[in-house]
């Protein structure tokens, strides 16, 4: 790890420190992503600490940590450094996360005002897809199962399912299937499991539920599928078809 591994708009925000420090606190984001990736939340925390503590008035550092506490569930923490940076770059690209750093702190009211807030206006479609699916999720638990479905009909849920949308077509399956839709929310798990092409969902196992198949490990190298309508509801066996 050496640091420039990190985006160019990253080592323009690290232009304002002296080059060694610039270059120490290079590696030490580069070891937070890697971390991040590994679940190693321990060491990621660790990581992001000493990035702030070296460079604390660089937004990149600050977002780190907050990534880092968002992922920990640390929703109060993972606000303020995510308030912070905002306050340092003039930019509202977290807003969506700000919004699920409120739900998670139980401020449902709070959640909806800042997704309703004229930043939100500024962001771009990614991050208005994010921002959908999170006001969907707050709707859901506040039990405003209508509501929900509308949150995430935003223009992007036209797009294709190669369209890199297939976090919307899922969560947009789901709130069909809250509402007891599921010839509806079967079609968008199909839209969802075709563009999900690196498996971030689980959209491929929610339609085989849908259609009433599991999938079992038998612990050789074929899985086998069961027929979830012939499983007898008291143990859990599969009864013998009817002669």
């Amino acid at each position: 790890m050496t640091g420039k591994e990190l985006d160019r708009s990253v080592h323009q925000q690290l232009r304002t420190l002296s080059k060694e420090n610039a270059e120490g606190v290079a590696q030490h984001l580069v070891m937070v992503a890697a971390h991040l990736e590994a679940d190693d939340i321990d060491s990621a925390m660790a990581h992001a600490e000493t990035a702030v503590r070296r460079a604390g008035r660089v937004p990149a550092a600050r977002e780190a940590l907050g990534m880092v506490a968002y992922r920990s569930g640390d929703f109060a923490r993972a606000l303020t450094e995510f308030r912070t940076v905002r306050r340092l770059s003039g930019s509202s690209h977290l807003l969506p996360l700000m919004v699920d750093c409120e739900r998670g702190l139980g401020r449902h009211g709070r959640a909806l005002d800042l997704a309703a807030s004229p930043e939100a206006r500024t962001l771009t479609e990614d991050e208005r897809i994010e921002l959908a699916i999170v006001v969907s999720g707050v709707r859901r638990d506040l039990e405003q199962d209508d509501a929900a479905l509308l949150a995430l009909q935003i223009p992007a849920l036209k797009r294709g399912p190669k369209a890199g949308v297939h976090r919307l077509h899922y969560a947009y399956a789901d709130a069909l299937l809250q509402l007891g839709r599921g010839d509806e929310a079967r079609e968008w798990f199909l839209k969802a499991a075709e563009g999900d092409v690196e498996a971030e969902t689980d959209a491929v196992e929610r339609l085989e539920e849908i259609d009433g198949i599991a999938v079992t490990d038998t612990g050789d190298d074929e899985d086998h599928l069961i027929d979830l309508d012939t499983v007898d509801a008291v143990d859990g066996e599969p009864t013998r078809p009817t002669e």
